[in-house]
Order: C-alpha cells, then sequence, then structure tokens
C-alpha cells in the first residue's frame, strides 16, 4: 500500500519539477506530437488495410471482366449456331422454291440479305468484344503500372505517412500532406517538396488517357490576420497551392497543360476530424487525381 503511494508521490513530485522547467505551451505541444505520431501509426495500420483491400478488389475485377468475356463468347456461339440453321433453311427453301414466281425469288433474295446482315452484325460483335477486351487489359495493366511504379519510388515517404496511394473506381490518387510541400500559411513549394513531386510527375508524364485534377485542401483554422490580404480564407490558399503544383508540372516536369487542371476546395472536404491535431495535419492535404478524359475519342 504504501509503495504504490510513494510511487504516486514521486511522480507528482517529478511532474512539479519539469514543470518548473518546460513551459505549458511546450507540454502541450510535446502532448499533441505524441498523439500525432500515434495517429499516424493507426492511419499507417488503417492505409495497409485498404491496400489489401484494394489488391481483393482489382483480383474481383478481372474475374468479373473474364467472366464478361465468357458471356460474350457464349453469345457468339449462339450467333454461330443460328447462322447455320438459318442457312440449313434457305437452303431448303431454294430447292422448294426454284421454279416458283419472281415473288418467291424476292423473298429468297431478302432471305439472303437477312442472313448477310446477321453474319456482318456476328462479325462486329466480335470484333467489338476483342477490342474492349484488349483495351480493358490495356488500361488495368496501365493503371496498376503507374500504381506500383508511384509505391516503388514513394516508399520512404509512404512509410512516414507523408502520401498515401490508392486506387479506387478508376480513379488512382496520390495524396500529400501539406509539410511535404509547404510551410504553414504559405502557397511556395519547397525545395525538398519540388523533388517529392518531380518524382511523382516523371511517373505521371507517360500517361496521356487521363486528365490529372490537383486539388488543394486544408484544415477549418481561419487565415491568420497577417495573411489575410494575400490569402482572404482557406480557399484561396488551397487555390493557390495546387495552382503552383499545376505550374510546376507543366513547366518543369513537361506535363501537357491540356491534362492538368486545378481545384481548391478550402476545408470543405476534409478526410479527418479537425478537432485533433492529427486530423487536421491530415486534412491539410494536396491531392493528385488522375480522372478519366471526357474528350478522349471512341475507339475505332
Amino acid at each position: 500500500m504504501l509503495r504504490p503511494l510513494a510511487s504516486t508521490c514521486l511522480s507528482i513530485l517529478l511532474f512539479i519539477s519539469l514543470s518548473a522547467c518546460v513551459s505549458s505551451q511546450k507540454l502541450v505541444d510535446a502532448l499533441d506530437e505524441r498523439d500525432l505520431y500515434a495517429d499516424t501509426v493507426a492511419a499507417l495500420e488503417q492505409q495497409y488495410e485498404k491496400l489489401l483491400a484494394q489488391r481483393d478488389r482489382i483480383i474481383g475485377e478481372r474475374d468479373g471482366l473474364s467472366r464478361d468475356l465468357t458471356i460474350a463468347q457464349q453469345r457468339i456461339s449462339q450467333l454461330q449456331e443460328d447462322l447455320l440453321r438459318a442457312g440449313a433453311d434457305l437452303d431448303r427453301l431454294e430447292k422448294v422454291l426454284s421454279a416458283r414466281s419472281e415473288e418467291a425469288g424476292k423473298a429468297m433474295s431478302e432471305m439472303r440479305q437477312h442472313i448477310d446482315i446477321l453474319k456482318e452484325e456476328n462479325r462486329q460483335l466480335s470484333q467489338q468484344i476483342d477490342q474492349e477486351r484488349i483495351a480493358r487489359e490495356v488500361r488495368f495493366a496501365q493503371m496498376k503500372s503507374t500504381y506500383d511504379q508511384l509505391v516503388g519510388k514513394m516508399e520512404e515517404e509512404i512509410a512516414r505517412g507523408e502520401i498515401t496511394i490508392s486506387d479506387l473506381q478508376g480513379k488512382l490518387t496520390v495524396n500529400m500532406v501539406e509539410k511535404i510541400l509547404f510551410d504553414s500559411g504559405s502557397a511556395e513549394i519547397k525545395s525538398s517538396g519540388l523533388s517529392v513531386l518531380k518524382r511523382v510527375g516523371d511517373i505521371l508524364r507517360d500517361v496521356t488517357d487521363k486528365e490529372i485534377r490537383v486539388e488543394g485542401h486544408t484544415d477549418n483554422v481561419p487565415i491568420s490576420s497577417r495573411l489575410q490580404e494575400k490569402f482572404p480564407s482557406n480557399w484561396e490558399l488551397s487555390t493557390a497551392r495546387a495552382t503552383n503544383v499545376v505550374h510546376f508540372l507543366e513547366e518543369s516536369v513537361g506535363i501537357s497543360g491540356e491534362l492538368l487542371f486545378a481545384c481548391g476546395f478550402g476545408e470543405y472536404r476534409p478526410v479527418a476530424d479537425n478537432d485533433s491535431a492529427s486530423g487536421r495535419a491530415q486534412n491539410r492535404r494536396i491531392m493528385i487525381v488522375l480522372v478519366p478524359r471526357e474528350d478522349l475519342p471512341p475507339a475505332p
């Protein structure tokens, strides 16, 4: 009974002694930093689980494509059987009507035209299925290759929780926390951030069938009075950051401006709770999202 009491007293004396040396603000900062590290570890574990789920989803999509292809092939087989039956019927009809009137000949001609139409439809359907299958396989391989390259090149940043990469519903997203690119309240990209963007851009430069949307996001902390003349609100700050990233990707990396566009969402699309330091840190971010191009011409 005395030992726990003595331990408690010793802890209180130690706390009072430390309080005399460390200001209350530093103690709060230290506790926030500890919470941030703990939340970062938890976020990394969640990210790992998400990556496993994404892998399973990709496998499921591949299996779904295989099922669709099997159904289409069965349809082609059925059409071919219909063609054989129609051809056999036509042969019998020609034998029966060979000696009949011009009207019967016209009917046979129409039947031949109908069979020719069926054959052409069957040929086009087969070609369309093959093209769609190949296009899907190419798109899947390209997206997976881009994803794998990004994960490989950003391995250290991913491990530190500074970058997350996800592939969901055909949209590849690179999410970068604020501190890797910008100082607090600034829209100028840090030199270390330029290096990170260059590595990301070198991979995205080979992507030509997607638009590259750069999104700026902030937490809900209002702009300080000293910065309000330059950035009246978080919208202006997030938009300026996204625009500077777009300029860098075009001017320094060489990505076509036709594929790039910037947008600032300010504080209005949070991914975490703004009530905690770790949540606010997650909400201050730049996201680079690959989305399907709306102006691509249809496949031949």
